[in-house]
């Protein structure tokens, strides 16, 4: 078996690429060569649909909806979170391969997990309602999460490679037989009756534990599956330092099987979801019942659809080039930065839209977002063509300081700009 040269990154935005950039200055291509630019571009693109599904919601527009437009503007976005946590694992593998100390990798997961869960709870949480009520709102978000899922790796990465692929893909698997039956034994487990541990586990929700008049931590993404689909990144890493024809055939395999067991699993109803989507009564039409699958948590049906595709993408990626793609591997290489600086950016143009617009909007762009902040005032909602131009303005400002930072990082490897 052929292996890439390895790696020179940290976990989180760790990947790789076949050669430098064309566009980048010469501080930004420090280290490219060992990079390999397919998961930068898919990483990147991520990002762009990410800041797509975050104007959506300060623009009051619903998750999903009766037409064909507002459906698919959120469920494109679907894409975003199987492909972070896969990738921050792909990403861990390729840093443990390059410093060859598992300890340290194992450290370093320890401190950059509980670093992101600090964030999500102070900086993030005010940069998604832009008040300081932390006292009743709290939010458990898919950087908490993504959090967490890194200290139980700084565990896992000790187990056998095969042993932690096994981990990840029974857990994505098989969830979705074994929490139901124990959702089974605990009263209201989907309507928040499950205990604490269990929220942050697998059912979600909010958890008040001094009481309904106390601070809320409301859990967005349980820990399952998705230390799951971290785990089967990590373990997807050694596919990723193979040659490139070899990965190249790989990828193009797993990607047709998960898309074959998608439609296999979906078309049939028999497993995989807890929503069928055979219903002749429901509103929606069947194509979109069909692609409606769980997000929260995730189901067997949900990973398939959206990391079959990421896999078919990779082989196509490697040989992008041009002005987009140069922009997507600058945002691939800085995921946490752009994130840090997304939701504030988004949340100001916000407020300067409703100012421009008059639309007595301010008041609701102050509350708890994203999931607490109660349906925006009447008259208030955007149109798509303005949800879709903002997304489009707020990724040309973030392109700026993202490159910056990355030729700056770049130049810097090791310094405290690593976890950033």
């Amino acid at each position: 078996m052929q292996t890439s040269p390895a790696v020179t990154q940290s976990p989180l935005d760790a990947s790789a690429t076949t050669g430098a950039s064309r566009g980048l200055d010469d501080s930004l291509r420090v280290g490219s060569k060992s990079r390999i630019r397919s998961i930068d571009i898919v990483r990147g693109a991520v990002m762009v649909l990410m800041a797509l599904d975050h104007v959506r919601v300060f623009a009051g527009v619903p998750a999903g909806g009766p037409t064909p437009a507002l459906f698919f503007t959120r469920w494109v976005t679907n894409f975003c979170a199987p492909a972070f946590f896969f990738l921050a694992g792909t990403g861990a593998y390729l840093y443990a391969q390059r410093i060859a100390d598992r300890r340290a990798v194992a450290r370093w997961l320890l401190i950059r997990g509980l670093w992101l869960v600090l964030l999500e709870l102070t900086v993030l949480r005010f940069a998604w309602t832009f008040n300081f009520d932390y006292s009743h709102y709290m939010l458990a978000g898919v950087i908490w999460s993504l959090g967490w899922c890194m200290v139980l790796m700084s565990a896992i990465i000790f187990l056998p490679l095969r042993a932690i692929a096994g981990l990840g893909v029974g857990i994505i698997v098989l969830h979705n037989a074994v929490f139901p039956a124990i959702a089974q034994a605990i009263p209201d487990a989907w309507e928040g009756g499950a205990p604490w541990y269990w929220k942050i586990l697998y059912f979600g929700g909010a958890i008040q534990p001094s009481g309904p008049e106390g601070t809320a931590l409301i859990v967005l993404y349980s820990l399952i599956p998705w230390v799951g689909v971290m785990a089967a990144g990590y373990a997807f890493g050694g596919i990723m330092r193979m040659d490139a024809a070899q990965r190249n055939r790989i990828n193009r395999a797993l990607g047709a099987a998960c898309v074959a067991a998608f439609l296999l699993l979906r078309l049939t109803d028999i497993y995989g979801d807890p929503r069928p989507w055979h219903d002749a009564a429901a509103r929606a039409p069947a194509a979109l019942r069909f692609l409606n699958t769980t997000k929260y948590p995730a189901s067997l049906s949900f990973l398939l659809m959206t990391l079959g595709p990421m896999f078919l993408l990779l082989p196509v990626l490697e040989r992008a080039r041009g002005r987009l793609a140069d922009a997507l591997v600058v945002f691939g290489r800085v995921p946490l930065f752009y994130y840090l600086l997304h939701i504030p950016l988004i949340h100001l143009v916000a407020v300067i839209v409703s100012l421009i617009r008059q639309d007595n909007g301010i008041a609701w762009l102050r509350g708890n977002h994203p999931v607490a902040s109660g349906p925006a005032p009447p008259g208030y909602m955007w149109s798509l063509t303005l949800l879709y131009a903002v997304t489009v303005l707020v990724v040309v400002l973030l392109y700026f300081p993202c490159r910056w930072f990355a030729a700056l990082r770049a130049r810097r490897p090791d310094s405290w700009l690593r976890y950033l």
